[in-house]
């Protein structure tokens, strides 16, 4: 019985992660990581993957550790801790924002602490501990009291390689 209530437990988690990827490439705009897009499609294959502390694998990510394999993914390296993520690359405005722009904000109360990948329509992938990968809304409440801002990582010529179509 025990066995059974835990394949049905990792068949339901495969089955949300699933839906998840598909509503992700369904709801995504043309100023999104589009479905073709090798940004897209390294994020859509984390969907569902647990939250791990110190995580940079598909066996677990935290934020940081998320964002560095979905850029090392597509060949881009970022510092390791989402306070060193944010201290490179070009300041964005919210309403600037473009698919692979990193998204940055305050969970603990003592500056950067968070980051996630802005994937469009207001939208981003991140590692939380509560969901692991999942894609949220800035929008909602807990995000956007504790947004801090935005950094583009990636040149023009780069974007272009590898988040859009």
């Amino acid at each position: 019985m025990k066995s059974h209530n835990l394949f049905r437990t990792h068949l339901k988690k495969k089955c949300t992660a699933a839906a998840l990827g598909l509503v992700m490439v369904f709801t995504m705009g043309a100023t999104s990581v589009s479905a073709d897009s090798k940004m897209d499609a390294v994020i859509s294959k984390t969907i569902g993957v647990s939250y791990k502390t110190g995580g940079t694998s598909t066996s677990g990510f935290d934020c940081s550790g998320f964002t560095k394999y979905v850029f090392k993914s597509i060949g881009l390296t970022l510092p390791r801790t989402s306070k060193a993520q944010y201290s490179i690359g070009t300041p964005v405005s919210k309403s600037n924002l473009r698919a692979g722009d990193l998204v940055f904000f305050n969970t603990l109360g003592n500056g950067v602490s968070h980051v996630g990948i802005y994937v469009g329509n207001g939208k981003f992938a991140q590692s939380s501990s509560s969901k692991g990968v999942n894609i949220s809304s800035l929008s909602q409440a807990y995000w956007a009291n504790r947004y801090v801002g935005a950094k583009r990582v990636m040149s023009t010529t780069a974007y272009q390689a590898v988040a859009y179509d």
